[in-house]
């Protein structure tokens, strides 16, 4: 068993992970890096919508009165939206109602 303990001793929580490589919650670096992770699933959320309503990117960004490539970038978690961006997208685009909370 003893063995067994001293390869666990090597293992790393995600948590102590992050922590390591992007630092404490709270800190610059890790704020920073949970920023670009929501950016980056808000992008998964609005491609998954956008394939269920069998959209293509194109029909999208003419609903929405935006570009194409904003739409990619957005969807790759490559671009900051504006809130009133995020509602034009699913609401008048997507045709669904988003809440957000805090």
């Amino acid at each position: 068993m003893k063995a067994k303990n001293q390869k666990n001793s090597n293992i790393t929580s995600f948590d102590e992970h992050l922590d390591s490589r992007y630092g404490k919650i709270g800190s610059i670096e890790r704020t920073e890096f949970e920023i670009k992770a929501k950016a980056f699933a808000i992008g998964e959320v609005i491609r998954e919508e956008r394939r269920l309503a069998s959209m293509t990117q194109q029909q999208l960004a003419d609903k929405t009165g935006t570009k194409k490539s904003f739409i990619s970038r957005i969807e790759n978690g490559h671009s900051d939206i504006q809130l009133s961006t995020l509602y034009r997208l699913f609401e008048i685009g997507l045709g669904r109602e988003i809440s957000i909370t805090f």
